[in-house]
């Protein structure tokens, strides 16, 4: 298995792994921290995908991992200034440097285990390297090597970000599933 990783720029790519199953159902489509939550609200239905649609004009939201074309893995990459991030009271600010954050890491079901996680970790940091960001941030789950619930386990885990180079930065007031979260970064420079 050779995966690839590259910048998510084919909607239908990205739907696989973030759209519904039925247009009309309303999921997050890794809008979550992306947009303001007043907006997050009001979106529903097919206009979340509307939406997706129109920033992808701006810019691929995030990497996308393929096995031999089939789409198996996203992760969301961006500045964090445009992201709730920026403005979120339970994730700090270590400084004031333009930093870029991933939030969401998916594999699809099928290819878990295999890795992907990883690859895709490393390719959302060749893509905000790539656009001159300084550095990157993630705030995974520090789970001390337990279980976390795989609806949960998208903000990927300490021990994730740490064997792709990441320090812990900070800690944060933010708990998921029961772990807290830690902000971890690595410069890029």
């Amino acid at each position: 298995m050779v995966i690839e990783v590259r910048p998510a720029e084919v909607f239908d790519d990205l739907a696989t792994m973030v759209g519904p199953k039925r247009p009309d159902a309303n999921v997050c489509w890794c809008l979550s921290y992306r947009i303001p939550n007043s907006l997050n609200r009001e979106l529903t239905g097919t206009a979340r995908g509307d939406y997706v649609r129109e920033l992808m004009r701006e810019g691929p939201p995030g990497v996308l991992a393929y096995d031999e074309g089939d789409v198996v893995g996203w992760a969301a990459v961006h500045p964090r200034r445009d992201t709730s991030f920026a403005t979120n009271r339970k994730i700090p600010h270590v400084d004031d440097l333009d930093v870029w954050s991933v939030w969401c890491l998916r594999v699809r079901p099928g290819f878990r285990g295999r890795g992907i996680s990883h690859q895709l970790l490393e390719g959302a940091v060749a893509y905000a390297r790539a656009s001159g960001a300084p550095a990157i941030e993630g705030y995974p789950v520090d789970n001390a090597g337990q279980k976390v619930d795989l609806t949960m386990a998208y903000v990927g885990t300490r021990r994730l970000f740490e064997r792709a180079g990441f320090h812990k930065a900070a800690d944060t007031s933010s708990v998921l599933n029961g772990f807290p979260r830690v902000l971890m970064r690595l410069h890029l420079d």
